[in-house]
């Protein structure tokens, strides 16, 4: 028989604050048939490409007032149809808000909402192997990306590395799962092991950054870099000690 705390006193457990990176779905139509041949086009094109990622539904671009029918439980469905959770609504009008509590939605009129940005298809790695050697799976294969990141731009490899050929700039982000390699000056964001990955390692010809994190550990450009590592070939992993965790950035000496 479990036995049972009869001191209240003591807590069972924690409220902290969080974050979680959502996808956010600007709609451009009330067309919710419409919107899901998209979808499935999109889908047909890339498999996996959402994986239950959570969603805000942001209808404010089609200007809704109170009255417009739109018909957001079939929209919902649709969502999760494809991949998509929905968690939150922006933009709606009151009718509409309460419509979506009684879905399970909240109010998401406070999400920052980042500015779209060209998508960056992936290339194909080119695997050497001997004959017969069973080729990587499709996913285990780092995601490349051939141009400068902009400001603004947002890269993220799921489940595996990313490898940039070129610079990223100040204000652009790339995230992965996996290590990241920046094969040019790194003065943006890079974000490795995101999903908890201890192991990641960021590496960049030129270590410039704006922020760099590995499995939520991270270091802004408020701290500044050592002189030996500034501007420098060098690598960042995590390393743990009996403080916790911290970044431990060195040279790359040629």
């Amino acid at each position: 028989m479990a036995s049972v705390n009869e001191d209240s006193t003591l807590p069972c457990y924690d409220i902290k604050s969080a974050e979680l990176s959502l996808v956010s779905l600007v709609l451009k139509t009330t067309d919710i048939q419409m919107l899901a041949v998209a979808l499935a086009q999109q889908l047909g094109e890339s498999p996996g490409f959402f994986d239950h990622d959570p969603v805000v539904i942001d209808v404010t671009s089609l200007g809704l007032a109170d009255g417009v029918a739109f018909d957001l439980t079939d929209l919902t469905s649709v969502l999760r149809g494809n991949g998509l959770v929905p968690v939150a609504v922006k933009g709606a009008h009151p009718e509409l808000l309460l419509m979506a509590r009684g879905l399970g939605l909240v109010d998401g009129s406070d999400a920052r909402v980042r500015r779209s940005v060209t998508l960056v298809e992936p290339q194909e790695q080119v695997a050497v192997s001997q004959p017969r050697k069973p080729q990587p799976e499709p996913q285990q294969m780092a995601l490349i990306v051939d141009k400068p990141l902009r400001s603004g731009q947002q890269v993220y490899a799921k489940g595996r590395d990313l490898i940039v050929l070129a610079m990223v700039n100040a204000g652009a982000e790339v995230i992965a799962d996996g290590h990241i390699h920046v094969y040019g000056a790194l003065r943006g964001k890079a974000i490795a092991g995101a999903r908890g990955n201890t192991q990641a390692q960021i590496f960049a010809q030129v270590m410039e950054p704006e922020l760099i994190s590995i499995a939520g550990v991270y270091r802004t450009s408020e701290n500044a870099l050592p002189k030996d590592v500034l501007g420098q070939v060098a690598q960042v992993s995590l390393q743990s000690g009996p403080d916790g965790d911290k970044l431990l950035i060195t040279a790359l000496k040629s």
